[in-house]
């Protein structure tokens, strides 16, 4: 029998108390109220309510080393990273390697693999899939349901997933950003509870006052805490924590524990603020976590107080986890499996000949995942070709499939900010071709194909050096060491602002550039599309 001893947090309960929790096996055998006096607190862990494990650029293995120590014990993740690369291959990995440590995934089926039939993926997840493994205890849910007009104009593959997950009595997820109204209360009538794409607060009022619960996100690209903390005034008990997406150098620093301790500093209830990242997640995915109840998992934080978070410990299934600041899972390192199919490319293969004066150009705005479309004059060289123009930040973005030799896809770009060489990376939200921006067509080429000879990674390239991280595991992911590739991580995030992006996160905003399904503009393999009007667009104005 193990005993810890502490001030308890009683979440559901809306107490503190001093008091022993006493441990057999997995389970709390029970909770005895003490009167001794203690100088710590217990508190059920956390819970990241929305996360896409691959952007950490890590293994579940690997991704667990590094949050416990941040006093996560839970993520509901969803796969659809890998799924967009190897389908429920890459789902199936995900949940094998996430079994190698003591840590409690809960994946999801993913719904929308291709996201969209407008660029190319490298597997698709049909609805009998979807069944499949939807009937997988670590299944716990029906992933992100991205495409949101087939939900409102009854596309039959959509709903043949949406029924497939009711009739299991699965939770779906939303991503829904910007619908409201009449579109948003028709998005939950299908059975959708959740959206963390919510980048105000009126929108997430008007989702929901129809029920659904918001996960406020903070990821590395996405940032809508801010925008969001207030509602804890006003709908606490519909309210979760997500990254969305995570970095490994953000992940060492923080993770579910800053976005508390943010809120309580912003003055809300403690009661209400643990309930949004211990309890809300755990009810409404049916998790596998306990939350400090007599016959419960044990799995639970050590704090030194409840205003700073410092976690001393944290415990999973009865057994520490974290200790002071160091991970106590170890390191193992994981299979590599992955579908990478091109040949490096040449310089004429990304010119672009001028049909126009002006073109389109996309706007990147720090910390969001949306973009806008700008209107540009065309900088084009003597022989008719149009170029970067650096002095005013237009720069030439390019996206080559991975999956197959194909001619890439080319735009322009503003407020990368780069002065001086090209960054490129394999990920590329959903269906994770190579997306690069860079200043010159020589240093574009460069990046890319130091990508295509490592089969996966993140590559810089300046005018005195180059650099790439490798992520072997379906173009992806490392199966390295998450402590050391964090620092690789910081090492190349350097460079790239070293070489004049003024991005918080040149690479996490880069990789959301070809995700179509966030509007404004944005750039897929197959070409330039607008996220309004749902179709392709061309580069030239007139």
């Amino acid at each position: 029998m193990k005993i810890v001893s502490g001030k308890i947090v009683d979440v559901r309960n809306r107490r503190i108390y001093t008091g022993e929790i006493h441990i057999e096996n997995d389970r709390i055998k029970k909770i005895i109220e003490t009167a001794e006096v203690q100088d710590q607190y217990i508190l059920p862990g956390f819970v990241d309510a929305h996360i896409h494990i691959e952007s950490s650029m890590l293994v579940p293995s690997e991704f667990a080393r590094l949050a416990v120590v941040h006093g996560t014990v839970a993520t509901v993740s969803d796969p659809h990273e890998i799924g967009n690369v190897l389908g429920v291959q890459g789902v199936e990995y995900m949940i094998k390697d996430g079994k190698k440590v003591n840590f409690k995934f809960a994946f999801g089926a993913p719904s929308c693999v291709p996201a969209t039939t407008f660029e190319t993926a490298g597997a698709e997840i049909t609805p009998k899939e979807v069944e499949y493994l939807l009937a997988k205890p670590e299944v716990k849910y029906l992933a992100e349901m991205m495409n949101w007009p087939g939900v409102l104009f009854n596309d039959k593959t959509v709903y043949e997933k949406l029924n497939i997950a009711k009739a299991l009595g699965k939770p779906i997820d939303g991503h829904a950003p910007g619908l409201r109204g009449e579109q948003a209360e028709a998005y939950v009538k299908a059975g959708i509870s959740t959206d963390h794409e919510c980048f105000t607060a009126d929108e997430a009022r008007d989702k929901l006052k129809h029920g659904m619960k918001i996960a406020i996100r903070e990821g590395s690209a996405a940032k809508n805490f801010e925008a969001l903390v207030d509602l804890f005034a006003e709908a606490p008990e519909q309210l979760m924590f997500c990254s969305d997406d995570k970095h490994p150098d953000n992940l060492v620093e923080g993770h579910i524990n800053d976005l508390v301790k943010r809120a309580l500093n912003k003055g809300y209830d403690l009661f209400d603020v643990l309930q949004a990242a211990c309890i809300t997640p755990v009810d409404h995915y049916n998790l596998d976590v306990g939350t400090l109840k007599e016959g419960d998992y044990a799995d639970f934080i050590v704090t030194k107080d409840t205003s700073n978070l410092d976690v001393l410990a944290t415990y999973i299934n009865g057994i520490q986890v974290a200790d002071k600041g160091k991970s106590l899972i170890e390191s193992s390192r994981s299979e590599i499996v992955n579908q990478f199919h091109c040949d490096p490319i040449k310089e004429d293969a990304i010119s672009v000949k001028a049909t126009s004066e002006n073109i389109k150009v996309i706007e990147a705005l720090d910390g969001q995942l949306i973009t806008n479309c700008l209107h540009y004059s065309a900088k084009v060289d003597p022989a008719g070709f149009v170029q970067s123009d650096v002095s005013r930040d237009l720069l030439k973005m390019v996206v080559v499939n991975r999956y197959q030799n194909a001619q890439p896809a080319v735009a322009f770009i503003k407020n990368f900010n780069l002065k001086d060489g090209a960054i490129a990376s394999s990920v590329g939200h959903d269906s994770h071709n190579i997306i690069a921006v860079g200043v010159d067509d020589a240093s574009i080429c460069k990046a890319i194909n130091l990508i295509i000879n490592e089969k996966g990674g993140v590559s810089a390239v300046s005018s005195k050096e180059e650099a790439i991280l490798p992520l072997p595991v379906a173009g992806i992911m490392s199966n390295g060491d998450g402590y050391e590739i964090a620092k690789n991580y910081t090492q190349i995030d350097r460079m790239a602002k070293s070489m004049g992006s003024t991005l918080n996160s040149p690479f996490m905003t880069l990789s959301f550039m070809g995700l179509l399904v966030i509007p404004n503009l944005k750039l897929s393999d197959l070409g330039l599309f607008d996220g309004q009007s749902f179709k392709f667009t061309p580069l030239f104005s007139r």
